[in-house]
């Protein structure tokens, strides 16, 4: 039971304490799914707030925040019905800045990347429900691998920018720039199907009630990266 995300690895069901399941009850994809809309809309109310009146306090306030607020519900997983809702307003108030500076460079971009956001989370559902995608181990372990280089490639870019290094590859707007986006946005897409998987499994394995909250922010931390990248792409594209 892995996946590429962080927040939902093969270790997320392990050591569960069964005395919180008898008396709460277990996680079920129902649950899921309700939780993951309230937290969507969650993060749409952060987003709309930061639209309409941006600052640079917002966003900062937004993306350093919301990644405390990450780090504490991956270590604990019990405070997820509390800290993924907070995730999900910090991210929407990060999402909504760094929208309204895209949009004012690019007219339109915003609207279309909202669009492609959607469309693929569909696109993978449809596709892991029908059984089109079927997350073997094999297919795990590329996506994981895949997932660990993206991560390695902008940690280097990280630190190599306070010595005045750009990495072309994500900055570029050259035909090498765009296809390494394209690949991230594929890997991202990839990681819905291993959220998709890692949910029925928790699931299967009568995880306690809050893990309902913490797959469905495992699943926010994807879409979150999957809109951030299609803006990225989608700017590079309108650079040519």
């Amino acid at each position: 039971m892995r996946s590429g995300n962080p927040t939902l690895s093969e270790k997320t069901f392990q050591n569960i304490d069964r005395t919180t399941v008898s008396s709460e009850g277990s996680m079920t994809v129902s649950g899921t799914i309700n939780k993951t809309g309230m937290l969507f809309l969650i993060l749409l109310l952060g987003a709309s707030i930061s639209w309409y009146q941006p600052s640079q306090l917002l966003i900062w306030g937004g993306a350093i925040g919301g990644f405390i607020v990450a780090l504490a519900t991956v270590f604990k997983k019990e405070w997820s019905p509390f800290t993924a809702p907070l995730y999900a307003g910090l991210e929407g108030l990060f999402l909504g800045g760094i929208s309204v500076m895209y949009e004012a460079a690019y007219s339109g971009i915003v609207y279309n990347a909202i669009l492609l956001t959607l469309g693929i989370f569909a696109a993978m559902l449809l596709a892991y429900r029908s059984g089109m995608i079927q997350v073997t181990q094999k297919f795990r372990t590329g996506v994981v691998a895949a997932t660990g280089g993206i991560f390695l490639v902008y940690l280097a870019s990280f630190l190599l920018s306070f010595f005045g290094i750009n990495i072309s590859l994500i900055h570029g707007t050259g035909f090498m720039g765009i296809g390494f986006s394209l690949i991230i946005v594929g890997v991202a897409a990839l990681n819905l199907a291993l959220d998709f998987d890692m949910i029925e499994k928790g699931a299967q394995a009568n995880a306690p009630k809050y893990f309902e909250w913490y797959t469905s922010f495992g699943l926010m931390v994807t879409l979150v990266w999957l809109y951030l990248e299609i803006l990225r792409l989608l700017a590079k594209l309108q650079q040519r």
